[in-house]
């Protein structure tokens, strides 16, 4: 069943008086943020199932989204972001958002795709069914890129407390030190590019995620949890817990160009819909129903955010689909060993700089606090997959986990 919240101004004004006392705030949201079980109100909705004709269609602008057009971060520095690479066709029966990203493996033929909202959202459920390739509808495979479905607040200068990012980031090619498919769930406190110093949690599953995946994450009572087709795969909380209200994102961008053989390679990422209820929590079930619902009322798109006055759709029970049988893991089945470098590694220190190629050992932390309780893993050896400093091993991405000491 769901479960209501306050609403995100009296929640953001509560995270402020709790910057001053963290205990107060816990309290604070534990008692007051949480009502009894109830049936989903929607009074606060965005459904949209992408039924534009084109980038061009004003109804997008009307309704709140901006397809990107300029230069910048992230991926390849150079690359484009044109407003053609974003289309919306017909997708196995359904009206469908699609991003296009291209590389002939130089800048200047690079071009990424982005379709974001406005920002006003905070608390509440989001969910979106989308789509991952894991080989490009032409060319040479191989590209390290990035398949998104992300909230985000701007970063206003460097190591900004206000920065918020939850993400969805799936890597079908590797990168980021991984060499095959991984999937990342990722929740920001902050960061700095220059020297790059990352401040967050993450989860990850190392496996094939080709294919459509119903994609849902809460906000709610300090902890952002993460569902993948219904199954929940992370929970984070602590600093990581946003304070300021977000955009909702899609994007699809190559990490760089140095996985490409030869040729023009063009890939896709595709949505079905996107669905978020403000302060409110729903489960996976409970949001599959209300999308079909829209649909058989012959609903395209709503939003009530921010103003209110919404109504659910009569749930629905969804036609079956295709849904993977086995629910994803969370850790290779048979999980590395340190093995000797284990004597003579370093332990990993939070001041210090290690750049790629370096060794520590390390306890990860339970909640993504390095300095707080640890996780009950036990020492692992760590390896740097490029230059970092403050991001802990087993949190975020800068480290490969090489095994138990």
């Amino acid at each position: 069943m769901s479960t209501r919240t306050k609403s995100s101004t009296r929640r953001i004004a509560a995270l402020a008086t709790a910057a001053a006392a963290a205990a107060a705030a816990t309290a604070f949201s534990i008692t007051n943020m949480t009502a009894a079980a109830a049936d989903p109100v929607c009074e606060e909705a965005l459904f949209d199932d992408f039924a534009y004709a084109s980038s061009s269609d004003p109804n997008l602008d009307a309704r709140g989204w901006t397809v990107r057009t300029n230069t910048g971060g992230p991926g390849v520095p150079g690359a484009a972001w044109p407003a053609s690479n974003i289309s919306f066709p017909t997708v196995d029966g359904a009206s469908t958002l699609q991003l296009r990203a291209a590389t002939d493996g130089t800048a200047g033929g690079t071009s990424h795709a982005e379709l974001f909202h406005e920002r006003k959202f905070y608390e509440g459920t989001y969910a979106a069914r989308v789509k991952f390739a894991d080989a490009p509808v032409s060319g040479t495979d191989g590209d390290r890129l990035v398949e998104t479905f992300f909230t985000i607040t701007p970063l206003d200068a460097p190591m900004d407390p206000d920065y918020g990012e939850i993400d969805f980031e799936y890597l079908p090619n590797g990168g980021w030190g991984e060499q095959g498919p991984i999937f990342y769930q990722t929740t920001w406190e902050t960061y700095q590019n220059e020297p790059w110093v990352a401040d967050n949690v993450h989860t990850s599953q190392r496996e094939s995620f080709a294919g459509w995946h119903d994609l849902m994450f809460t906000v709610a009572d300090g902890h952002v949890k993460y569902y993948i087709d219904g199954q929940l795969v992370a929970d984070h909380s602590g600093k990581y817990y946003p304070e300021t209200p977000m955009s909702i994102n899609f994007n699809l961008w190559f990490i760089d160009t140095a996985g490409h053989t030869s040729g023009m390679s063009v890939y896709h990422q595709q949505v079905d819909y996107l669905f978020h209820s403000a302060d409110e929590v729903l489960t996976p079930t409970e949001v599959n129903r209300l999308v079909a619902g829209y649909r058989g009322d012959g609903v395209a798109h709503t939003d009530t955010v921010g103003s209110g006055g919404g109504d659910c759709p009569t749930p629905t029970d969804p036609p079956t689909t295709g849904e993977p049988t086995d629910p994803p893991t969370e850790e290779p089945t048979d999980p590395p060993t340190g093995g000797e470098e284990c004597d003579t590694a370093v332990d990993w220190a939070h001041a210090s700089v290690y750049t790629a190629g370096d060794v520590v050992v390390h306890e990860r932390s339970a909640n993504g606090d390095p300095f707080g309780p640890k996780s009950g893993d036990g020492p692992h050896l760590w390896r740097a997959e490029w230059w970092t400093q403050g991001s802990e091993p087993g949190w975020t991405p800068q480290w490969t986990d090489l095994g138990a000491c």
